[in-house]
C-alpha cells in the first residue's frame, strides 16, 4: 500500500487540520505516501464509505468509531482502529440570542431549564437543537450539560441531526434554535449575527475529547508500513498547527474551497481553545473511549453489560501512536488515565464500574 493511492475523508472543521496540513504542507509526501483527501458531506456518509471500504482511514467523530466497531451505528459491525486523536476541546454549545441570555456567565444551563419548564406548562412547541450525529461527543456533551440543570434531552426538547457545515444556515433561518458542533461553525454562528457561544466543551468536559484519525483494523493489519507512516505524517502536521506563529497561516489554509472553506478571520478566532499537539493531545486515550462508551450507555445507545475496558484498549492504540513517535525522535507520551471534572463525581478512570459512571448522573434527572 505504500505505493498505492490512499484515500482519507474528513469534514470540514478545525479539527480535519491535522490531515489538511498533512496534504498541504507535503508532510504525507515526506513519507512516500499517495494520499488522496476526500471532503464528505455528512457523519452517515463517512460511516458508510468506511464500511464499503471507499475509504482508508478518515477524521472520525470518537463515539461514531466505538459504534461502528460495535455494530450500533446503523451499519454492519466493521472493526475499527484509532491510533491517533486530531484534537481536544473542539465542540461548543451555541444558541440563539434570545436563548442564549437563558444561560448564566458560568455556562450553567439552568435558566434555559426554567425556560424550557414554562414553555412545557404553556403547550408550546419544544426548543429545538441540533447535533451533528447520534454517536457524536457533541450528543452526549450537550446531553450531559442539559441533565446537570435537570432537562431531559428526550422529553424536554426536540433534538435533531445536520452537517457541521449546515448549522450557522439553520440558526439563522429559525430552523433550530441553537445547537453542539465544532469550530468554526459556532464562531462563524456569532459572526452572522445568529447567536452566541454558551458553553464551550471545555467548560464541561475539560480537554474534551472529540475527533481521532480512524481505519478498519483489517487494513491496519494488512498494512502496517503505511499506517505507521500515516501516524508520522500526523504526528509532525499536528506539531506545526499547534504552533501559535503558525495559527494565521493555519486559517488561511483551512480556508481554502476545498477544505473548510469558512473565512479565514473566523477560523483563526476560533482555534483558541482548541489543543491539536501539545501535552500528549495526540495520543489516543482509552479512558477517553471509556468515558464515551459510559455515556452511550447512559443514554441507551449500549447494552448495560458491555466490558467498556477491553472495547476501549481493542480500539484505542497508544501503542501504535508510541511506535510512530519513536520513529521520529519525539517524547512518547502515557495517555491519560484519570480524567478530572467528568461527570458526577468529577472523575474517571476506565477501571470505574461502567454502570456507576452512566447512571450516576441520571439521578439529576428524576422527577415525581
Amino acid at each position: 500500500m505504500m505505493g498505492e493511492r490512499i484515500r482519507l475523508g474528513f469534514i470540514a472543521l478545525n479539527d480535519a487540520a491535522s490531515l489538511i496540513v498533512a496534504e498541504a504542507r507535503g508532510f504525507f509526501a515526506d513519507e512516500g505516501l499517495d494520499v488522496e483527501l476526500s471532503r464528505e458531506v455528512s457523519w452517515a456518509t463517512m460511516r458508510d464509505k468506511m464500511a464499503v471500504g471507499a475509504l482508508q482511514g478518515t477524521h472520525m467523530l470518537s463515539p461514531t468509531a466505538l459504534a461502528i466497531s460495535l455494530g450500533v451505528a446503523g451499519s454492519d459491525p466493521t472493526p475499527l482502529i484509532a491510533p491517533f486523536a486530531l484534537a481536544l476541546n473542539g465542540p461548543a454549545v451555541t444558541l440563539s440570542s434570545r436563548l442564549a441570555g437563558a444561560v448564566g456567565q458560568d455556562g450553567r444551563a439552568d435558566g434555559l431549564a426554567r425556560l424550557v419548564a414554562r414553555r412545557r406548562e404553556e403547550g408550546a412547541s419544544p426548543i429545538t437543537l441540533a447535533v451533528v450525529f447520534p454517536y457524536s461527543t457533541h450528543n452526549y456533551l450537550l446531553r450531559d450539560w442539559l441533565a446537570a440543570a435537570g432537562i431531559d434531552p428526550d422529553r424536554d426538547i426536540r433534538l435533531v441531526v445536520a452537517p457541521p457545515s449546515r448549522m450557522t444556515g439553520l440558526l439563522v433561518d429559525g430552523v433550530v434554535e441553537g445547537f453542539c458542533v465544532t469550530e468554526p461553525w459556532d464562531t462563524a454562528a456569532v459572526a452572522a449575527g445568529a447567536g452566541m457561544i454558551a458553553v464551550r466543551g471545555s467548560q464541561i468536559w475539560p480537554r474534551t475529547p472529540d475527533k481521532v484519525f480512524a481505519v478498519t483494523e483489517a487494513w491496519a493489519e494488512a498494512n502496517p508500513e503505511a499506517l505507521q507512516a500515516l501516524l508520522r505524517a500526523l504526528a509532525r502536521a499536528a506539531a506545526w498547527v499547534d504552533t501559535p506563529t503558525n495559527r494565521a497561516e493555519l486559517a488561511v489554509i483551512l480556508a481554502q474551497p476545498g477544505y473548510v472553506a469558512a473565512d479565514a478571520a473566523v477560523i483563526e478566532r476560533s482555534l483558541s481553545d482548541m489543543i491539536f499537539y501539545a501535552d500528549g493531545a495526540t495520543c489516543p486515550a482509552p479512558a477517553h473511549a471509556g468515558w464515551l462508551l459510559t455515556q452511550m450507555m447512559r443514554w441507551g445507545h449500549l447494552p448495560a453489560d458491555l466490558d467498556i475496558p477491553a472495547v476501549a484498549r481493542r480500539i484505542y492504540r497508544p501503542d501504535l501512536h508510541a511506535q510512530a513517535m519513536e520513529a521520529l525522535g519525539l517524547p512518547v507520551a502515557q495517555p491519560v488515565a484519570l480524567l478530572e471534572g467528568f461527570g458526577a463525581t468529577g472523575r474517571y478512570r476506565l477501571e470505574d464500574s461502567a454502570q456507576e459512571a452512566a447512571a450516576a448522573p441520571l439521578s439529576r434527572l428524576a422527577r415525581d
